[in-house]
C-alpha cells in the first residue's frame, strides 16, 4: 500500500514538472467550425497560453454550455464537459466548489450566457468562484442559422427580425460591473497577441475572471466589428487600455479621453497634454463602469482589463465554513442524517 502511494505521488510530481507545448492541448478531433470562423483563432490563442499556467492538464477542466463556441472542449486536451444551454456556470460552479483544486474554464456565447444563462452568470459573477470566463460575442445566434442575439445592435435584420430588431442590446461588461464581478476584461479574435495577454491575466486573478471576446461570425454576421479590426478605421476606433497609464488613441496617439467632472470627452493632443488626461485605474470601480459605457457613445470601444480587485473567493469561504462545522459537530454521519432526529410510532 504504501508503495502504491509513493508510486502515485512520484507520477503527481512528474506530471507537474512536465513541460507542455500547445500540442499537448490539441485533441484528436476535428475542429468543425465554418471556415475563416473567429472561434479557431480563440482556440489557437487559448492552446498556446496553456503551458504557460503551470497546471497540470490532468487539473484543467472546460466546461461550457450549447452554441458554435460551446464545441470548445471537444479541441482541448483537458477534461471537459459539453453541458447544457445556459448552465455551463452553474455546472461550473459545483465542480470548483467539489473540486477546488482544480483550473476550470466556461466557455459561452453572447446567446448561451445573457439570454438563457443570464442568471447563472450574475450570480456566478457575485458569489467569486475562482473560474474563468470566455465570453465569445458574436452578435448573432450562429448554431440555429441567424437569429438576434442579446447583444445585435438595434436595427438589426436577420432571420427572427426581418424588418429589424426593436431590442436595445445588453452592454455584457456593463452588466458584469454591475454584477460586482471582480475581473473584467474583452479582447477581439484578430488580436491575438492582446488575446494571449488577456487569458494570461485572467488565469492569474483569484477569482472569477470574465474576459468579453469580440468574435467575427463570418457567415451570418461578417463584419459586425470591421471599425474595430480594419486598418483603415481600427486606430480611431479602438481604445487600448494599459493600467497607470493615460487613455490615448488615433493615428499616432494624437487623441485622448478626458474627464470633464465625471463626464468624458475626447480631445486634441495638439490642444491638451498627456498630463491633462484620463489615466486608468484597473481598481477603480466607478471609472471602470463608466468604460463600459464607451458602447451605445461615439467613443472608440475600449480593449483590455476595466476592473480588477482581490476579494475572498466562495469556494475558499466554503471550506473554511465546512472546518468549522466538523470542527464544533465532528464529521457526521450520512445514515443518521437521512434518518432523522425525530420518529414516531404509527398504531
Amino acid at each position: 500500500m504504501r508503495q502504491e502511494k509513493l508510486k502515485i505521488e512520484l507520477l503527481n510530481c512528474m506530471m507537474e514538472n512536465k513541460e507542455y507545448t500547445a500540442k499537448d492541448f490539441s485533441s484528436d478531433q476535428e475542429v468543425r467550425w465554418c471556415p475563416g470562423c473567429g472561434d479557431y483563432s480563440i482556440l489557437k490563442q487559448v492552446q498556446s497560453v496553456m503551458p504557460l499556467i503551470g497546471v497540470p492538464k490532468e487539473n484543467i477542466v472546460f466546461v461550457s454550455g450549447i452554441g458554435c463556441s460551446s464545441r470548445f472542449p471537444y479541441y482541448m486536451e483537458t477534461f471537459g464537459m459539453h453541458s447544457i444551454h445556459g448552465r455551463a456556470t452553474a455546472i461550473a460552479s459545483g465542480l470548483k466548489a467539489a473540486r477546488p483544486d482544480l483550473s476550470v474554464w466556461i466557455i459561452t456565447g453572447d446567446g448561451d450566457s445573457l439570454s438563457i444563462g443570464g442568471n447563472h452568470l450574475i450570480h456566478l459573477l457575485r458569489r467569486n468562484f475562482d473560474t474563468n470566463i470566455l465570453l465569445f460575442n458574436n452578435q448573432i445566434y450562429g448554431l440555429t442559422k441567424g437569429q438576434y442575439s442579446p447583444t445585435s445592435e438595434k436595427g438589426k435584420k436577420t432571420k427572427s427580425t426581418p424588418m429589424g430588431s426593436i431590442d436595445h442590446p445588453f452592454n455584457p461588461l456593463a452588466l458584469c460591473i454591475g454584477a460586482d464581478a471582480t475581473f473584467v476584461a474583452r479582447s477581439m479574435d484578430r488580436e491575438p497577441k492582446h488575446m494571449r495577454e488577456m487569458l494570461i491575466r485572467s488565469n492569474d486573478h483569484k477569482g472569477t475572471s470574465l474576459l468579453e471576446i469580440y468574435q467575427n461570425c463570418n457567415v451570418f454576421n461578417d463584419g459586425a466589428f470591421f471599425g474595430m479590426t480594419d486598418k483603415a478605421t481600427k486606430l480611431n476606433q479602438t481604445l487600448f487600455l494599459e493600467n497607470k497609464r493615460p487613455l490615448v488613441f488615433g493615428e499616432n496617439e494624437h487623441k485622448g479621453i478626458r474627464l470633464d467632472g465625471f463626464k468624458p470627452e475626447i480631445v486634441s493632443l495638439n490642444d491638451f497634454s498627456l498630463d491633462d488626461l484620463w489615466v486608468h485605474d484597473e481598481s477603480d470601480r466607478v471609472k471602470a463602469g463608466l468604460l463600459t459605457r464607451f458602447f451605445d457613445i461615439d467613443f472608440p470601444r475600449p480593449f483590455g482589463v476595466f476592473y480588477s480587485k482581490n476579494k475572498p473567493t466562495y469556494e475558499d469561504a466554503l471550506i473554511k465554513q465546512i472546518d468549522e462545522a466538523v470542527k464544533d459537530k465532528g464529521k457526521g454521519n450520512l445514515d443518521d442524517l437521512i434518518k432523522g432526529s425525530n420518529t414516531w410510532t404509527i398504531q
